[in-house]
């Protein structure tokens, strides 16, 4: 695999960067590795794979309960005065 060596990188972009891979969970490299990824163009994916994985989301959540237009606005208004 091949190290890429960025030189001149603002302060400010450097933070914002910083930010994003905390909110992310990422360390540095791999945020900046997902901006890349992302703004190279889209990456070909396989569907079974994405099956398999939308299924093992499911199976780990368990049952959800549908949210009707009446229970979104009770949440939303819930806490205010």
């Amino acid at each position: 695999m091949a190290t890429l060596t960025l030189k001149g990188i603002p302060d400010e972009l450097l933070d914002r960067l910083r930010r994003r891979a905390e909110l992310h969970r990422r360390s540095l490299n791999s945020e900046a590795l997902y901006v890349l990824e992302q703004s190279v163009g889209p990456v070909r994916f396989d569907p079974e794979e994405m099956l398999a994985r939308v299924r093992a989301v499911r199976a780990e959540i368990g049952e959800v309960i549908p949210l009707t237009p009446e229970m979104f606005e009770e949440a939303v208004n819930e806490g205010r005065p």
